[in-house]
């Protein structure tokens, strides 16, 4: 494994999953970018290991992501603006950090003799319907094409494709983890990813780095039986959010209505470990 990694949007969920398993897998250098400082305050009072750097910047800022990246050998791109009610009345916001974030990942990446660069990417960019899914199906687009001009010596890129992590930060389990009881559309389905399967992805992308996105096979929850498992009255559903659609899509000719279904009980089961 290369000695040297750097994780934009680093204090995320998955950013920090990332972050510890880099360090159990005898990364000599992990370096986190991200752009909250509170954010970073907190997760370095949890993560003490001397090996990890911290880097306060914004992936629209090309000359800092340069400057972050001197001496790394590997990126995993995690950085994003990912609302999807947000993106729908900010749109252009979403299309500099998460599109033109990414181009200048890439310059930066070319400029700094970095060697493997991993996007991760969302279920909501295959035939998007809504700003975020289109930014993201645009950031595997510029990503991938970017192998096309690498030369002979300049990164290689891939890219991951997948759902919200299981109670990830502002996630509906989050949301009712914390006393929330709002529910959009009961009928909705979901794709079902823990932290630590969400990582594993990833590092396979890594080492793989495949020519097309990484996309793997998971099983779906319909967020009425999410309700009912975490014990959740929900009252009168709120409706669809802007830019929300009720099923998913990771692959064509599949989706999360058609997925096989997890049950109320797994989905406890499930709960517990996430």
């Amino acid at each position: 494994m290369q000695s040297s990694l750097l994780i934009t949007g680093g204090t995320g969920t998955i950013g920090a999953a990332l972050a510890r398993d880099a360090l159990a897998r005898g990364f000599e250098r992990v370096c986190i970018f991200s752009r909250d400082e509170y954010k970073q305050a907190v997760m370095r009072e949890k993560l003490t290991d001397p090996s990890l750097r911290w880097f306060l910047g914004d992936v629209r800022d090309r000359h800092r992501l340069r400057r972050a990246l001197e001496g790394v050998e590997c990126v995993i791109h995690a950085a994003a603006l990912k609302r999807v009610e947000a993106g729908e009345f900010n749109p252009g916001e979403f299309v500099k950090t998460n599109v033109i974030g990414t181009l200048n990942l890439i310059e930066a990446a070319h400029d700094a003799g970095v060697k493997r660069v991993v996007g991760l990417s969302s279920d909501k960019a295959l035939n998007p319907q809504n700003a975020y899914g289109a930014t993201k199906l645009l950031m595997e687009k510029v990503l991938l094409a970017a192998n096309n001009a690498r030369g002979g010596s300049g990164p290689r890129f891939a890219v991951t494709r997948f759902g919200n992590v299981a109670g990830s930060r502002g996630s509906v389990i989050d949301m009712w983890r914390g006393g929330g009881r709002a529910l959009t559309e009961p009928r909705c389905t979901r794709y079902w990813l823990g932290e630590r399967e969400a990582a594993q992805i990833v590092w396979a992308a890594l080492e793989e780095m495949p020519a097309e996105p990484m996309v793997p096979t998971l099983r779906a929850y319909c967020l009425r039986d999410l309700a009912q498992a975490m014990g959740v009255d929900y009252g009168t559903p709120t409706g669809l959010r802007a830019g929300e659609s009720l099923h998913e899509q990771m692959r064509e000719g599949e989706s999360s209505e058609t997925a096989p279904r997890m049950t109320v009980e797994e989905l406890r089961e499930a709960l517990r470990a996430a």
